[in-house]
C-alpha cells in the first residue's frame, strides 16, 4: 500500500518541518527525504498502472520512516527534553532515519529508470490503461434484466391472498437478490399499497436484539428513546402492537440460517389483510423453511442479452451508444462474466473509466478471461480486477471498508473523517482533506464498489454499504498487503497478527483484556465488540481509536498519553450514576486530535450523564469536529481559564448543552459550519433566553447547518423570538421544542440560502398572510403545530421543506 504510506509520511514531514526555520546539514537531509517522498508520490500519480513499481519496498521504507519520526517525537515529549537545541534535535532524528532514507534514495533511482522506460514504451503503445478518478456524473442507477422478476414479485405482494405470506428470494451471491428486493420495495405501487414498509438487514452474525432495535428505529422511535426498551420483550410488544391491524411489508435481507426466522416470526401479526414478508437468502434450505410450499422466487444468472444490456447501460449511461468497434469485445467480456450481475457491474466500473479504445478493452478482456481460466475462485478473481484498475489514491480507502462489519451501514461523514485521520488523503488545491475524501467516496460509488443507501437533501452521500463479496475482496487484499487485519475470534494466530499489524478491526470479546503482545506498530483500532482496554500505554503510535460501538465503564486516563491520536470516539457508561463527568485536564495533551466524539450510554434505566470539557479544550488548535451528547463547554472568558487560542479549524460543534453565544465564545470558533445546541428546562427556569446571547449567532459567518433544541417547561413563557437571529449563510435549519409564536417565524423566510427546514416537537411554524390555512394541523400527542407557508418568503427555499411531526403511535388524530 505504497500510496497511503507515502501520503501519510509526506504529511508528517510537512508537520515537523513547518516548526523549524533553522538551516543545518541534518535538517537539509530531512528535507531531502521529504522531497524524495513527494517525487515517489508524483510518480504514482503519473504512472498509476505501472507494474514494475517496487510497492512492497516503498511501503516498508515509508512506514519505517514514519514510525521512527513518531517514536522520536513521543520520546521527546515523554522525556520532557523540549529544551534541547534545534541542531541536536535534527541530528538525533537524522541518525534514526538514515537507513530508511538510504532505502528511499535507492528506490527513487530505480523508479526513475522505470519512468524513463515507461515513457519510451508509451510512445509506441495506445492500449495501456491508466486508472484515474472518475468524473462527476449524474445519478446512474440502472436496473437491467429484472423487469420480469419485478412484475412477478409485485404480483405476489399485491395478490388476492389475504393471509400473511412469506416470499423468499433465493439465489447465489452477487446475482441481484437485494437489488430486486430494493427495486420492488421502492416501487410507487408498493409504497401506495402497504401502510408500513420496513427493511432490515440480518447478515451471518446476527443479534436478535439488534434486529429488534432496527425494527423499532425503522418504525420511527428515536435513538434517545431506545433506552425505554430495556428488555427484548418490550421491543417485541412494541413492534407487534405497531404492526397490528396494519398492512405491512417486511424485507429481511441476507438470511443465512433458519434460527433467525424462528426468532422473529412471532413479532409479525397475521390480520388477514394482505401483509407480506420478503426474505432474501443464498441458502435453499432457508428459503424452503420460510415458505414450506416451495413457492420461492429464484433469481437466475443473466443470459447473454441481459448481460450485454447491463454492461452497456452501466458504461455508456450518459453517452449516446457503444462505439461499434467496441461492441464485440464488450460481448466477449460479459460472456466471461458468466451472467453474474455483480461481476458485470464491477467490470463496467473499470471500463467506464478506461480509455475507449480497442487495445485497452482487449487488455481488460484478456484479464477477465484469465480470471476464469486460471483459478477456482472465479468470481473473486474477476472482482479483484476492480482493485487492480483502481487509482492508487482510492486503494487504501476501498480496503479500509473491509474493516467494518458485514452488512454494516457506514456513515459517510464517519468514514471520511477516518480516512483523513489515517493520512490516506492529501489536500488538493483549495480543497481540504475531508473534501477530497468525500470525492473519493463518490468515486467508489460510481465504480459500484460501495452501495449508496442514504443521500442527503443536496444529493451528497449520507451512508453506504459494501457487498459481502466485495468486502471479502477487501479483507483478502488487506491481508496480502499487511494493510488491515480483522479479528473475529482470538487465538494464537491472532497474536501473531497483532504484532505485525498497523490497523486492527476487532469483532470479538477478549477475555481477560487485550493480550500482552507488542502493539507498538498499531496505528488504528476499530472496536466493534470488545471490553474496555485497561491500558493504552503500549499503543504509543495510535492515530485512530473508534470505540463508539462498545461501552466503556471507566475512563482510560492513559489514553491522553497518545500524542499522535487524531480520531477518538467512544461510548461511556459510568456506573456511579453521577450527573456530571469532567474530562481530565490532561486531555489537552492530545495536540494532534482532529475529531472527538463522546457518546453517553443511557443504559437500561435512562440515567443521563453530562460530559463537561475542561478549559484546556480552547488550546487544542487542531480540533475540527467536537461531537458530544449533552456536553458542556467552559466559558473562555472565565477568570480560571488558562491562556486560550482560537479554534480556527473547528468546523463541527454538536450536542452542546446550555451554549452561551457570547462575543468572545464565537470569536473562538470563527470557521464553524455545523452547530448543534440544546437548552433544558432547568436552564430556562429562572432566567430568560437573553442570557444566552442567541442574537450573536448572526456573527458565525460560515455557519451552514444549525440544530436548535429547547426543552422548556409547559408553563415557561418563552421570549426566544426576541433573541434568536440566524446568519444569512444558513442552508439547513432544525428547530425543536422552541414554542415560537407564529409571527416570529418570519425570520426563517428571510434566509436567502436556506434549503432545508425541519420542525420537530412543539415547534410552531410559519403563518401565511391569511389567518387560516387548510395545511395547519394540531397533532394531539405532542401538541405539535406545523405547516408550510405559501408566502413569498418561503419561495426562497431551494430544495424542500421537511416537516417532522413526532408522535409515538400512528393512531393520533388531528384536532379540529
Amino acid at each position: 500500500m505504497a500510496y497511503a504510506a507515502l501520503v501519510s509520511l509526506a504529511q508528517l514531514l510537512d508537520q515537523i518541518l513547518d516548526h523549524d526555520e533553522h538551516t543545518n546539514y541534518f535538517l537539509q537531509q530531512i528535507k531531502s527525504l521529504h522531497q524524495n517522498t513527494l517525487s515517489l508520490l508524483n510518480f504514482l500519480d503519473d504512472y498509476p498502472g505501472e507494474a514494475a513499481l517496487p510497492e512492497v519496498r516503498i511501503t516498508t521504507a515509508a512506514n519505517q520512516s514514519e514510525d521512527t519520526i513518531e517514536r522520536h517525537i513521543s520520546d521527546q515529549i515523554l522525556s520532557l527534553q523540549n529544551s534541547e537545541s534545534s541542531d541536536l534535535y535534527w541530528l538525533k532524528l537524522y541518525g534514526s532515519l538514515r537507513e530508511s532514507m538510504e532505502e528511499i534514495d535507492s528506490i527513487l533511482k530505480e523508479v526513475n529508470q522505470v519512468k524513463s522506460s515507461s515513457s519510451a514504451s508509451k510512445e509506441h503503445s495506445s492500449g495501456s490503461f491508466s486508472p484515474r478518478l472518475a468524473p462527476k456524473r449524474k445519478n446512474d442507477t440502472v436496473v437491467v434484466g429484472l423487469d420480469e422478476d419485478a412484475m412477478k414479485l409485485k404480483g405476489r405482494l399485491c395478490g388476492e391472498f389475504k393471509n400473511l405470506q412469506t416470499i423468499p428470494i433465493v439465489g447465489m451471491g452477487g446475482v441481484g437478490k437485494t437489488t430486486l428486493a430494493r427495486y420492488v420495495y421502492d416501487d410507487p405501487l408498493i409504497v401506495h399499497h402497504f401502510d408500513v414498509r420496513v427493511w432490515v438487514t440480518i447478515s451471518l452474525n446476527y443479534s436478535i436484539r439488534q434486529i429488534l432495535l432496527d425494527l423499532v428505529s425503522f418504525i420511527g422511535v428515536s435513538n434517545k428513546e431506545l433506552h425505554k426498551f430495556d428488555t427484548d420483550a418490550l421491543l417485541v410488544a412494541y413492534v407487534y402492537k405497531y404492526l397490528k391491524r396494519r398492512r405491512y411489508l417486511i424485507v429481511m435481507d441476507d438470511l443465512w440460517n433458519t434460527n433467525v426466522f424462528d426468532d422473529v416470526r412471532m413479532i409479525f401479526p397475521d390480520d388477514s389483510n394482505g401483509s407480506r414478508i420478503v426474505v432474501t437468502t443464498r441458502q435453499l434450505d432457508v428459503a424452503s423453511y420460510a415458505d414450506p410450499s416451495g413457492r420461492f422466487h429464484r433469481v437466475e444468472l443473466m443470459n447473454m442479452d441481459q448481460s450485454w444490456n447491463l454492461l452497456r447501460e452501466k458504461v455508456f449511461a450518459n453517452r449516446e451508444h457503444c462505439p461499434p468497434e467496441l461492441e464485440q469485445i464488450g460481448k466477449l467480456i460479459v460472456e466471461n462474466c458468466r451472467g453474474l450481475p455483480l461481476a458485470i457491474v464491477v467490470i463496467a466500473g473499470v471500463l467506464r473509466e478506461a480509455n475507449q479504445t480497442q487495445d485497452t478493452w482487449r487488455n481488460i478482456a484478456r484479464n477477465v478471461k484469465g480470471a476464469f481460466d486460471g483459478s477456482d475462485e472465479q468470481f473473486m478473481e474477476i472482482l479483484s480486477l476492480s482493485y487492480t484498475y483502481l487509482p492508487h489514491c482510492l486503494r487504501p480507502c476501498f480496503l479500509y471498508m473491509g474493516g467494518f462489519p458485514e452488512d454494516h451501514e457506514i456513515s459517510a461523514s464517519k468514514v471520511i473523517k477516518l480516512w483523513a485521520a489515517e493520512g490516506f488523503v492529501k489536500p488538493n488545491g483549495s480543497k481540504n482533506q475531508e473534501e477530497v475524501a468525500e470525492e473519493y467516496l463518490e468515486d467508489l460509488a460510481k465504480r459500484s464498489l460501495v452501495l449508496v443507501v442514504k443521500k442527503r437533501f443536496n444529493g451528497r452521500i449520507k451512508a453506504v454499504k459494501i457487498h459481502d463479496l466485495l468486502r471479502d475482496l477487501c479483507l483478502r487484499k488487506a491481508r496480502e498487503e499487511n494493510f488491515l487485519h480483522v479479528i473475529n475470534e482470538f487465538s494464537v494466530d491472532s497474536l501473531k497478527v497483532i504484532e505485525k499489524s498497523r490497523r486492527l478491526s476487532i469483532f470479538s470479546y477478549i477475555l481477560g483484556g487485550f493480550p500482552e503482545v507488542d502493539c507498538s506498530r498499531i496505528h488504528s483500532l476499530l472496536l466493534f465488540q470488545h471490553e474496555a482496554l485497561h491500558s493504552w500505554r503500549s499503543f504509543s503510535l495510535l492515530r485512530v481509536v473508534d470505540a463508539l460501538s462498545v461501552i466503556l465503564d471507566f475512563y482510560p486516563d492513559d489514553i491522553f498519553e497518545l500524542f499522535h491520536l487524531r480520531y477518538l470516539a467512544f461510548t461511556f457508561d459510568y456506573t456511579d450514576k453521577r450527573h456530571h463527568y469532567e474530562i481530565p485536564k490532561s486531555f489537552s495533551k492530545l495536540e494532534n486530535l482532529r475529531t472527538l466524539i463522546i457518546r453517553q450510554f443511557n443504559g437500561f434505566y435512562g440515567f443521563r450523564t453530562t460530559c463537561c470539557m475542561p478549559f484546556e479544550i480552547w488550546r487544542m488548535t487542531q480540533l475540527r469536529h467536537l461531537i458530544l451528547l449533552d456536553g458542556f463547554l467552559p466559558d473562555p472568558c472565565s477568570e480560571t481559564c488558562l491562556e486560550t487560542l482560537a479554534l480556527e479549524n473547528l468546523q463541527t460543534l454538536s450536542n452542546i448543552q446550555g451554549f452561551t453565544c457570547s462575543q468572545r465564545m464565537l470569536e473562538m470558533i470563527p470557521n464553524l459550519k455545523k452547530l448543534g445546541i440544546t437548552y433544558s428546562s432547568d436552564d430556562l427556569y429562572e432566567e430568560e433566553w437573553s442570557k444566552y446571547c442567541l442574537n450573536n449567532l448572526v456573527h458565525l459567518h460560515k455557519l451552514e447547518e444549525l440544530k436548535f433544541h429547547a426543552m422548556p417547561h409547559d408553563y415557561h413563557r418563552s421570549d426566544l423570538s426576541r433573541n434568536l437571529v440566524f446568519p444569512l449563510t444558513m442552508k439547513k435549519l432544525t428547530l425543536s421544542g422552541c414554542n415560537l409564536p407564529w409571527e416570529s417565524m418570519t425570520i426563517v423566510g428571510s434566509l436567502p440560502n436556506l434549503e432545508v427546514l425541519k420542525l420537530k416537537k412543539r415547534c410552531r411554524a410559519l403563518e401565511t398572510n391569511s389567518r387560516s390555512s387548510p395545511l395547519r394541523h394540531n397533532w394531539n400527542l405532542h401538541s405539535t403545530l406545523a405547516w408550510i407557508s405559501s408566502s413569498p418568503e418561503m419561495g426562497k427555499l431551494k430544495v424542500f421543506i421537511q416537516i417532522f411531526i413526532s408522535f409515538f403511535f400512528l393512531f393520533t388524530n388531528p384536532c379540529n
